[in-house]
């Protein structure tokens, strides 16, 4: 992230090991909130069980950590009921008792609560084809610089289609995080004001039962809230604005010009609560801030981030609301982006995040990249960034991006950024510590946010799969790690990101 060559970090962290520079991975610092239900069940259902056998028993099929639920449940669970339209899935959840606390409209799901006797029956109903938990656990996974990615370069040397440099300047990037401090200075406007152009918060009930998504002043810092700082630094590695230090150093985002629109999930997630964000996206991306502001105040949603997702990887499961809010998305123009995941790995089996494994246009997984303070664009595949298996392309990394060692905006008092132990001031004399530098996938998932932004500045009528084409067919082939095998590889997808060559690819100039 930082304009000027990188500098090894000062002060080893913890867990520094093997002679590796500090990394400090956000998904084992941040809170994961899961809820023990014990007890035994009347529900006969097992973590794999396969399609053929629920069609065969008449019963819809239900997610992995469901059925693991469903086995031990004698209070109430979470979930998430997919219909062959909203009306079958209302009808369905009625009829089965289940209490409903929210509905995603556009995908035919509704959020509701119940007994395992409740979920079973709900499984046979008509019109019912998938029922998904609510409450699986997922966790927050956390300058390099931009150099690297050629992204400065692209800055300076190209303009967008309106005529500006290529800084995502027309574009709001969705970052469904933890929260943002809207007063930081990356986020301060030369001329006054915010680059958070909406600010909101999922609201959930004490059990995470019902979550809504409520606007909020754009001057609230909802990472404080939360009590996290994830987020603040997400965002600013996507949309920072120009910061000079206290030492004379610049640091900026990827797209400098892009507006922010901010969705706090809080420190610790459950599904449901990210889905709500999502699906917030899905129904407000064409005007993020209302009807009657002006796109050219608050443009439309082009992009979110996702630096969050089950510890461990797991299976693609197409079937989950998080699959069908992202193809919604695709669909309406928006390109969703995710951190890979902080597993490492050998490419023996899966580690990468579930949902960034869709093979849908538009939608990117993207592993972590190490410059080895250099701005090489020949350095390393992190090493804790989660490899795909070898041999099955389908959970592989998308592409790579800058995650080793990334300076930007943080509070010292928030649990995320004091894991960096790098505190830089930010300009003038109250911005003490307001800059660390963290590692992780996290960190590399809004470089490529931010730079989809600047696709789109260059192409406003790409589509998710052209912006996604562009970007994995120009992508610089480093060769650290595992083979390439078709054009791709387990560990960094089809190599590091290139905006220069992808801009090229994208607008054919």
């Amino acid at each position: 992230m930082r304009l000027t060559p990188h500098r090894p970090s000062r002060t080893p962290h913890p867990l520094h090991r093997q002679g590796a520079r500090r990394r400090a991975l956000a998904a084992g610092a941040a809170t994961v909130l899961a809820l023990g239900l014990t007890g035994a069940g009347s529900a006969a259902a097992t973590a794999d069980e396969p399609a053929t056998a629920a069609q065969a028993s008449g019963l819809a099929r239900v997610s992995p950590f469901l059925a693991d639920q469903l086995q031990s449940l004698t209070g109430r669970a979470t979930v998430m009921v997919h219909g062959t339209d909203l009306a079958a899935a209302r009808a369905a959840v009625a009829d089965a008792g289940l209490a409903t606390r929210t509905e995603f409209e556009q995908i035919g799901v509704v959020v509701a609560r119940g007994t395992a006797d409740q979920v079973q029956a709900v499984r046979a109903a008509d019109g019912v084809t998938y029922v998904e938990a609510g409450e699986a656990p997922i966790a927050l996974a956390t300058e390099t610089s931009h150099q690297a990615t050629r992204g400065l370069a692209a800055e300076r040397t190209l303009t967008g289609a309106d005529g500006t440099a290529l800084t995502g300047r027309g574009v709001s990037v969705a970052v469904i995080d933890s929260g943002v401090d809207p007063t930081h200075p990356s986020f301060r406007e030369p001329g006054g004001g915010s680059a958070v152009v909406a600010n909101l918060k999922t609201i959930c009930d004490p059990f995470e039962i019902i979550c809504e998504v409520t606007k909020v002043p754009t001057f609230l810092d909802t990472d404080t809230l939360s009590v996290g700082g994830h987020g603040t630094h997400v965002s600013g590695i996507a949309v920072g604005r120009r910061v000079t230090l206290s030492d004379g150093e610049q640091v900026q985002g990827a797209a400098r010009d892009a507006k922010l629109v901010s969705v706090s999930t809080g420190a610790a997630l459950l599904i449901v609560g990210a889905d709500a964000a999502l699906n917030w996206v899905l129904e407000n991306h064409e005007a993020p801030c209302g009807p009657g502001v002006p796109a050219a105040t608050c443009p439309p949603i082009k992009v979110t981030n996702n630096s969050y997702g089950p510890t461990g990887g797991g299976e693609f499961d197409p079937e989950s609301a998080t699959v069908k809010l992202q193809r919604a998305l695709a669909a309406e123009g928006v390109v969703t982006v995710w951190a890979a995941g902080n597993d490492g790995g050998d490419g023996s089996t899966s580690l990468t995040n579930p949902p960034s494994q869709d093979p849908t246009g538009g939608i990117l997984g993207v592993a972590s990249y190490d410059d080895l303070g250099t701005g090489t664009r020949d350095g390393n595949v992190s090493e804790f960034s989660s490899r795909g298996q070898v041999g099955r392309p389908s959970t592989y990394p998308d592409i790579s991006a800058p995650g080793s060692d990334i300076t930007s905006s943080c509070r010292p008092y928030l649990p995320i950024c004091s894991t960096g132990l790098d505190f830089r001031n930010g300009p003038g004399p109250l911005a003490i510590g307001t800059f660390n530098t963290i590692s992780g996938t996290s960190m590399a998932a809004p470089h490529v946010a931010g730079i989809v932004a600047q696709l789109y500045q260059a192409d406003p009528g790409a589509t998710p799969a052209e912006i996604e084409a562009a970007l994995t067919s120009s992508a610089h082939k480093f060769t650290d790690g595992l083979p390439y095998a078709g054009g791709t590889s387990a560990d960094k997808g089809h190599g590091l990101v290139d905006v220069v060559a992808a801009v090229a690819a994208l607008t054919g100039s």
